[in-house]
């Protein structure tokens, strides 16, 4: 009984890469269960439906994120600290949650209008107004530009982060850390030399 949970683990790393590569409705049971190298049965001995794989991939993904992200925001730091550890910390999820991440761009459209995933467009709500408010906050205590437009910063921040889940690959030349490093010295500082 004590490998059910670690084939349990291993069943939704399978599942999570699979829904990545395919897209969630084009998945089969079969080829998660072919994939994970067991008889497409079996797989329900761990997970009673394919939505349930999903639902554990994204609230996991999700849970995780939020508990790094909370931790962040009640460090009470500066509003460009504050935009600096979430850079950061959403590299390092990237790095855990790479194909949740990916599943999460091509699939929340649509999950969140279905009451199983309300819960991401509740997380979308807060993920939003964690960025916005720390981007006002900036603007309001000078750490920012007056002129900045927040939404339209916030935008540019969120799908500049997360759309590096289509090419990051975990173990790769950088860590999660460097480019979160070199990403927010894109954003923060420009890309031209200063005289």
């Amino acid at each position: 009984m004590s490998a059910a949970p670690e084939r349990r683990e291993e069943i939704l790393a399978t599942a999570a890469e699979v829904f990545a590569a395919q897209g969630y409705r084009a998945t089969t049971v079969r080829r998660i269960a072919d994939e994970a190298g067991m008889l497409a049965g079996s797989l329900y001995y761990h997970f009673d439906s394919k939505e349930s794989m999903l639902d554990e991939i994204l609230s996991g993904f999700l849970n995780d994120l939020w508990g790094r992200y909370d931790a962040v925001l009640a460090a009470d730091l500066g509003p460009r600290e504050t935009v600096e550890a979430l850079v950061t910390e959403s590299f390092r999820e990237i790095d855990r949650h790479r194909a949740a991440v990916a599943i999460y761009q091509k699939e929340a459209k649509h999950l969140k209008a279905q009451p199983r995933f309300v819960y991401l467009a509740d997380s979308q709500v807060k993920f939003e107004k964690a960025w916005l408010g720390t981007l006002e906050r900036g603007v309001a205590e000078r750490a920012f530009r007056a002129d900045l437009d927040v939404r339209l910063t916030y935008r540019f921040l969120r799908d500049t982060v997360w759309v590096a889940a289509s090419w990051y690959r975990p173990g790769g030349q950088h860590s999660p850390e460097e480019i979160a490093r070199q990403y927010l010295s894109m954003v923060l500082e420009g890309i031209t030399l200063r005289e």
